[in-house]
């Protein structure tokens, strides 16, 4: 929708131009000495509208193109600054602003210049300005040290504006960690800061898997829509929708490090696979799954709790147990108390990528074989 809009906006702006173009010509002697053309008739304005609608259509031919460029350029400026340290941006903006003056103030004496005095101030000013913002920037040692109180104010509010990105960084969410819905429990909860980016492309991934033909994949896709609906319109968090894509990008896991490393933000995800890529290109990650696992409670060997035996385990006796935020509890002997509420003592705990384990023994033979111990010494 976007890109349509911006393709009749260019083809506007083509027409109007290519319009004053023809009628610029019409105006011209070279152009009356070969056409003889009556003052009071109508055919200037039709001969430079039909220039206008040619110009338009050409503008119209070629507007994806423009567009694909914009969009590149965008990105590559974006990208750069992302880069280039809050110091040097601003020197550079400062040393723009002095290239523009001087700039204004000498091509003041030769506007009255013919031919080329139009001109010069468009020549001047792009000259100088990119001089005064290169050399502000090679140079800010120096004017540090001739102007006192600049490195000052420069340090603290580059340390005030760093510490305010860093916590107000982005966070971009994936298809996973939407489909999973915990996302907007942890927004609620406040833990989450910052804009959340919600890329067009993922969007639409997410809109494939609610048509799906799958029962089970459909219903996943429906209830992402229905969990980024609620983070929208319920929670007091602030939500963009990105339009842009990379068509040079295939899959959805490479555009989202590459509009990370765009915007500088950080990936919301489930995904181990996504996780390690992005680590391995320095994008931050954020996994909705290591966060479960970090606030589950810490149990350690000898403790006691309650639990109820569900089902068998894969060795010889044992039974399987959870608690409430679904860590599995494997029971070695505890196959005969299936359906069960018995009392347990872990004797281990167990972490792993896919979450944590504890493994106990029912407190009944624990008891038993610690009095045949004693009963033996």
């Amino acid at each position: 929708m976007v890109q349509k809009i911006v393709r009749g906006i260019l083809v506007i702006i083509g027409i109007a131009i290519f319009y004053q173009l023809t009628s610029i010509g019409l105006s011209q002697e070279v152009f009356k000495s070969y056409i003889t053309i009556e003052s009071n008739s109508l055919m200037p304005l039709i001969i430079s509208a039909i220039g206008g609608l040619i110009g338009g259509a050409l503008v119209f031919i070629i507007s994806p193109w423009i567009i694909k460029w914009g969009k590149q350029t965008t990105s590559w400026i974006e990208c750069r600054l992302q880069k280039t340290p809050l110091n040097d941006i601003i020197y550079g903006f400062l040393g723009l602003i002095m290239g523009l003056i001087i700039a204004n103030m000498l091509v003041r004496a030769f506007v009255t210049i013919p031919w080329i005095g139009s001109y010069l101030p468009i020549l001047a000013n792009v000259i100088l300005g990119y001089l005064g913002m290169s050399i502000a920037i090679k140079k800010k040692d120096e004017l540090s040290r001739a102007i006192p109180n600049l490195p000052k104010f420069m340090t603290k509010f580059s340390k005030q504006s760093s510490d305010i990105a860093e916590d107000a960084k982005p966070k971009i969410l994936d298809t996973s960690v939407i489909i999973d819905g915990r996302i907007a429990d942890i927004c609620k909860s406040g833990f989450i800061e910052g804009k959340l980016i919600i890329p067009a492309f993922v969007l639409e991934e997410l809109r494939h898997i609610a048509d799906s033909s799958d029962l089970l994949k459909r219903n996943r896709g429906r209830r992402g829509l229905d969990v980024l609906k609620k983070i929208q319109k319920e929670l007091d968090v602030e939500v963009e929708i990105y339009e842009g894509d990379f068509e040079e990008i295939s899959e959805v896991d490479s555009k989202l490090v590459k509009l990370a490393q765009m915007v500088g933000g950080k990936i919301l995800t489930n995904d181990f696979n996504l996780n390690k890529v992005a680590e391995l290109q320095g994008v931050p990650v954020l996994n909705i799954n290591e966060l479960a696992n970090a606030v589950k409670p810490v149990v350690l060997p000898g403790e006691e709790m309650n639990v109820q035996v569900i089902k068998d385990g894969k060795e010889m006796g044992q039974g399987v147990a959870y608690l409430d935020d679904g860590t599995m509890i494997v029971i070695d002997g505890g196959k005969k108390y299936i359906g069960k509420k018995i009392d347990v003592i872990v004797t281990s705990v167990l972490q792993t990528a896919a979450g944590r384990m504890i493994f106990a023994k029912p407190k009944e033979n624990h008891k038993q074989k610690n009095e045949q111990k004693q009963k033996a010494l």
